[in-house]
């Protein structure tokens, strides 16, 4: 006998059972992420919005809209975690440099400190490459070399927003 076709509400209910309960879309904000991004890499992020956006118009926005006005504001992690997320990725990437190192200021300005960077990025090497681990910390150093020991912002706890304490 022949199973009958799944139906688009078979469907739905079979792809509802799969999601985490608590689970929640990201919102999107658009100035939320604006904000964000500017708590997060201070007033170079415009510079480098402006530029990209004389290149590339509406880009610059739809990434700060969808990223830092969405994807940031998701509860379920702490933005120090969000960070360490971020550099593993861009360090598994590997070329792109630009990233990474905003990435890593980005850190230091959320009090995550330049040792915790440095062993995320070794913690990497026996997952992406010894060469990809050697290429990150590379870029950290040089980052570290340019950017002043910040004055950390106050750490937040998990789904606290950093400019308010709220819940994000």
């Amino acid at each position: 006998m022949t199973p009958a076709p799944e139906t688009s509400s078979n469907a739905t209910s079979a792809a509802e059972s799969l999601v985490p309960a608590g689970l929640t879309p990201a919102p999107l904000d658009r100035e939320a992420g604006y904000a964000l991004l500017a708590d997060l890499a201070g007033p170079a992020a415009a510079s480098t919005l402006d530029g990209l956006d004389g290149l590339a118009p509406g880009f610059p926005d739809w990434i700060v809209t969808a990223l830092f006005g969405g994807t940031y504001q998701r509860p379920g992690l702490a933005l120090r975690d969000r960070q360490v997320a971020n550099l593993a990725a861009l360090t598994a990437l590997g070329g792109v440099e630009p990233q990474l190192a905003d990435h890593v200021r980005n850190s230091l300005r959320i009090g995550m400190t330049r040792e915790e960077i440095t062993e995320v990025i070794v913690h990497l090497a026996p997952y992406v490459g010894v060469p990809k681990a050697l290429a990150g910390l590379r870029v950290a150093t040089a980052t570290f070399a340019e950017t002043p020991q910040p004055q950390p912002q106050p750490q937040c706890a998990e789904g606290e927003d950093i400019r308010q304490g709220a819940d994000a």
